[in-house]
């Protein structure tokens, strides 16, 4: 009996940490998406540091750019990327969930209409 209580708690101790663990996001990804001034080619890298999100962005059409306000949540993952684009700064808010090797994200740039599309990590 001791032995069937042991292995239940074991097992029961292995569900619930694997449940419990965070997804893991860290790493690049990329993402080619069609915009209101072309076709967008990025690579992001992000990495988890304490907690928060943090990392890159790097575009075709937009400056390198230094992720802010980086947060994962579970699944959910948001950050801000402020660029230039033709010597305009500009500063887009992306929503996302994190599916396996895939990333939907929604990205909101001042008003205009949101774009979607999906980032696949680097292998």
């Amino acid at each position: 009996m001791a032995k069937l209580i042991g292995k239940s708690i074991l097992t029961a101790v292995f569900v619930f940490g694997a449940l419990a663990q965070t997804p893991n996001v860290t790493g690049t990804w990329t993402a080619s998406f069609d915009t209101q001034v072309g076709k967008q080619e990025y690579t992001y890298t992000f990495k988890v540091e304490g907690g928060a999100l943090a990392g890159t962005a790097k575009g075709n059409l937009i400056t390198d750019s230094v992720l802010s306000d980086g947060k994962l949540d579970g699944n959910k993952i948001t950050f801000v990327e402020k660029g230039m684009y033709m010597g305009m700064p500009l500063e887009f808010k992306y929503s996302g969930e994190l599916a396996g090797d895939e990333i939907r994200f929604k990205r909101e740039l001042m008003g205009f209409p949101a774009e979607e599309f999906v980032a696949k990590r680097s292998k």
